[in-house]
């Protein structure tokens, strides 16, 4: 038998015997097999309560016979012998019980279930009980003189009481376990016996799908833009998804609601029935098999219901250019940390042709850092002059490098055989030419910069946020789709369709 099975029967019997039901309790003690010796020793305690002590000492018998060494087993025997006159028995058992003790005041069964302490006098009392009963008056008065060596405080006057009585030949009377008392089962144990729903039932917390009731799991799958798709292990067939509704329909069990006709739905399940469950509009909903079919694939990016679309990953187009830069032209924004620089240079000399030499217009973005005191706020005329010094200071210092012509490795310029390769560069009269200060971005170069189009909150601690019109400073390209960039100071990674790239280069006029 399982162990879980015989604490439930040991706490049936238990419980019955408590209700004072003892066929009930020795019904249920009988269906352990194999009981151990507290089983036994519950059923001698029960059957001593139904008046059957005959019954009670075979039950007795068993206990002592599967444990040996239980005291309050022999105890409880002894009590049974003595009221079924077997006095030398009795003698023995008692005897047995206090040699079990070994030496010891008391024995608390409480961390075996039972509520009771087996004291030694008890014992001893006990014991001068049955030789009160074999005429042993004098081996009884020496019984009750060693029990006074092992009684506990306030016990006393018991024991001189008993002392007069043996002293007149009157005859005591044994004590036994309180009636009432059996070996339990752990409190614990018992609590477990039914079993617990620790999880609970599962709930959507979050779904793509609106009002979404589903319970279950699916396997993780990569979500596609603008539209929720399930994976192939979740599909069964291809009865589920989103669908378009061909005419107007209207839900028996909602008055509110009207399916548009040309709508779009998504199927949860179709049944035999001729029925579909669908999701519209936030709401479920059941609706006629014939009149769905399925939905295209642009269709599915019309859908509005579920996750948003993403920023679109196309740059914006480029604003017409209609005013001409103008020679040695200088402007400085104070809303930007870099400036831009016009200036008119000479093509490649390598460009030899009969057409008239027509002038490069090279637009260099420089950037540099000035530093403040601490406290105190420039006022403007003392900024443009600081910002002055800065690009001025740049301008002979700085690292200027250049844009290969794959648009991916940057070339620096630190003396003219590193320009002429510059200008070989050129690609549709363009060539990017960036002028850094040495101390921005710890020395890491700027590959080029983008305009955030839409803000974009850290999703982690490796992300960069951002908002919208942020400049971008890009560092490296993580993938295709992600950048490692520097804003506001801060250095992460965001994804690039949030930005699109400015584009810094000369054009012939």
């Amino acid at each position: 038998m399982a162990y879980r099975e015989l604490v439930r029967r040991w706490h049936q019997g238990v419980l019955a015997a408590d209700g004072g039901h003892w066929d009930a309790a020795l019904e249920a003690f009988a269906g352990i097999p194999e009981p151990p010796a507290r089983i036994c020793f519950n059923v001698g305690c029960v059957e001593l309560l139904a008046g059957r002590p005959g019954e009670a000492l075979r039950a007795f018998n068993r206990t002592v016979a599967k444990d040996n060494s239980l005291a309050v087993g022999f105890f409880q025997r002894g009590f049974v012998h003595l009221q079924l006159e077997m006095y030398e028995e009795a003698l023995s058992d008692y005897h047995t019980a206090f040699s079990h003790l070994r030496e010891n005041p008391f024995i608390d069964y409480k961390q075996l279930g039972l509520r009771h302490i087996l004291y030694a006098w008890e014992v001893l009392y006990s014991m001068a009980a049955v030789q009160c009963r074999l005429q042993q008056w004098q081996e009884a008065r020496a019984t009750l003189e060693k029990a006074v060596v092992w009684r506990p405080e306030g016990r006393t006057a018991v024991l001189d009481m008993a002392l007069e009585k043996v002293q007149n030949c009157l005859v005591l009377e044994p004590m036994q376990v309180p009636l009432g008392e059996f070996f339990r089962p752990r409190k614990k144990e018992v609590e477990q016996l039914d079993s617990k729903d620790f999880l609970g039932k599962p709930k959507v917390i979050s779904s793509i799908i609106p009002n979404d009731e589903y319970f279950g799991f699916e396997p993780l799958r990569l979500q596609k833009q603008g539209f929720y798709e399930h994976s192939a292990d979740a599909l069964r067939d291809s009865e589920t998804g989103y669908c378009r509704v061909l005419s107007l329909y209207h839900p028996e069990d909602s008055e509110k609601l009207a399916v548009k006709a040309r709508s779009l739905v998504f199927v949860l399940a179709r049944g035999a029935d001729g029925w579909a469950t669908a999701i519209y509009d936030g709401q479920k909903l059941r609706i006629p098999s014939s009149l769905l079919e399925p939905a295209s694939k642009m269709d599915k990016w019309k859908i509005s219901d579920g996750i948003p679309l993403p920023p679109a990953q196309v740059p914006p187009s480029r604003l017409p250019g209609k005013q001409k830069p103008e020679s040695g032209g200088e402007n400085a924004s104070a809303n930007d940390a870099g400036a831009q620089m016009d200036f008119k240079v000479p093509p490649a000399g390598g460009e030899a042709s009969s057409k008239p030499a027509r002038a490069v217009v090279l637009r260099a973005c420089c950037e540099c850092s000035v530093v403040l005191r601490a406290g105190e706020v420039p006022a403007l005329p003392q900024l443009r002059a600081l910002l002055r010094d800065s690009f001025a200071q740049q301008a002979e210092q700085g690292k200027l490098s250049y844009r290969n012509s794959d648009g991916k490795a940057l070339g620096e310029v630190l003396g003219e055989e590193d320009l002429g390769k510059m200008w070989q560069q050129l690609t549709d009269g363009r060539v990017t030419l960036c002028c850094q200060d040495l101390d921005s971005h710890a020395g890491r170069p700027i590959l080029y910069r983008m305009l955030a189009q839409h803000p974009y909150p850290a999703q982690g601690p490796g992300d960069l946020e951002f908002s919208k019109g942020d400049m971008l400073d890009i560092l490296s390209e993580v993938n295709e789709d992600w950048l490692e960039g520097c804003c506001n100071g801060k250095t992460g990674i965001f994804p690039k369709c949030f930005a699109t790239q400015l584009r810094c280069g000369a054009a012939f006029l």
